[in-house]
């Protein structure tokens, strides 16, 4: 009788146990594909960032916008804005 009622009880418990690891699971494998996409996402704004840099340096290579009109200011706000934007790009690390 004893052993029938132990035997119910760890059947239940292991039940229990079972259900909540699958859920804890099933939750973890759900926020690694959200940090997935995210990462995904973080990647494609870095070589937007890395193509819009080499393209600002390649119009300023010939050095025409250093006037201090107004195209010349404005273009000096775009090189300080992307400076700003280059610290913001993904470091490559090797694994």
């Amino acid at each position: 009788m004893i052993y029938l009622i132990i035997i119910s009880i760890l059947s239940i418990l292991i039940l229990i146990l079972g259900y909540t690891t699958f859920n804890l699971l099933r939750k973890n494998e759900t926020a690694e594909d959200i940090v997935v996409n995210y990462l995904l996402y973080l990647d494609k704004i870095s070589k937007v960032i890395e193509i819009s840099d080499e393209r600002l340096k390649k119009v300023d290579s010939k050095g025409t916008f250093k006037s201090d009109d107004e195209v010349g200011f404005f273009f000096q706000e775009i090189k300080q804005i992307q400076d700003i934007l280059n610290e913001f790009k993904m470091k490559k690390h090797k694994d």
